[in-house]
């Protein structure tokens, strides 16, 4: 299965230069980052509207605003159809992609709660559920276009799926070395867990519906059900838990990310997609092997 080509203008020396996958990617960072600061010029005129309703429809907004940059980016300089957010299903995919990402964490708690690390001594209120989904729409929704929908898909053109999963799940792991509590083991573990799984959907599928959909869920229900600290950041959630033990049981401050259930857990189900996307002819062969010019 070829990558998604942009539509290039014959005999144009200068679209052949903007559609070489690094300078798509270049301009494609410049729009999204683009949306990202109209989003937080909003953001600075608003009420503070932290942990009610209203901040959940408020990270909405500014999701659709920066996948709207995106769109823009696509139309205007890839000049394509966006098919990553076709619309045609586009609710069964996302839905997909959620109940897959509550049922992935809720099974790494299980496990750890099995090796007695995870325990629930008490209840939040609902109003943490707020914060909680608020940060995972907009985190679900800014990391997979920026990741998957940029990096990967341009990269995976230029050099192929293996190469571009390698460097997109590198790229990904080390973002979160600057979050509170991070450690290489665990930058390690969010590339091969997160960055392996989300790259392999995205790859099945073709676009960023079911993406975004278990990344949010992910996040939803590390922090806003579960109570585990998201990439480092503490939440408060529907269950307020006693965690101990190793490091490598709890994944420490950073949260259950880190940990080696998270690893086995989440890596077994993204080798099960990219097996799936193998048998389906969803993988890319590099430019010089496909003997096509990237542009």
């Amino acid at each position: 299965m070829l990558p998604t080509e942009p539509n290039t203008p014959p005999n144009s020396r200068i679209w052949r230069f903007i559609h070489f996958p690094l300078v798509l990617i270049f301009i494609g960072f410049v729009f999204v980052f683009g949306g990202q600061i109209v989003a937080s010029m909003f953001a600075k005129l608003s009420p503070p509207l932290k942990g009610t309703p209203v901040s959940v429809l408020q990270a909405t907004a500014f999701a659709a605003l920066i996948a709207g940059a995106y769109v823009a980016f696509v139309r205007l300089i890839e000049r394509r159809p966006v098919e990553e957010f076709g619309a045609a299903g586009w609710a069964r995919e996302l839905g997909a992609g959620f109940g897959a990402g509550l049922l992935l964490f809720s099974a790494v708690i299980g496990v750890i709660a099995l090796f007695g690390g995870y325990r629930v001594v008490g209840t939040g209120t609902v109003a943490s559920l707020y914060p909680a989904a608020a940060m995972a729409i907009l985190s679900g929704v800014v990391e997979e276009i920026v990741l998957r929908g940029l990096f990967f898909r341009l990269l995976e053109r230029l050099l192929g799926s293996w190469i571009a999963l390698a460097l997109s799940a590198a790229l990904f792991g080390a973002l979160h070395l600057g979050n509170p509590g991070a450690t290489v083991s665990a930058a390690v573990a969010i590339a091969l867990e997160a960055g392996v799984m989300l790259a392999a959907l995205y790859m099945l599928t073709r676009r960023l519906w079911a993406a975004i959909g278990l990344h949010a869920a992910w996040n939803f229900a590390q922090g806003g059900i579960y109570g585990i600290a998201v990439s480092g950041f503490k939440q408060t959630g529907l269950l307020v838990p006693s965690v101990q033990g190793p490091e490598w049981l709890t994944g420490g401050r950073f949260g259950a990310e880190a940990s080696l259930p998270a690893v086995l857990v989440d890596t077994a189900f993204g080798v099960a997609l990219l097996v799936l996307a193998y048998r389906r002819g969803r993988f890319v062969a590099p430019m010089w092997v496909r003997g096509r010019s990237p542009a």
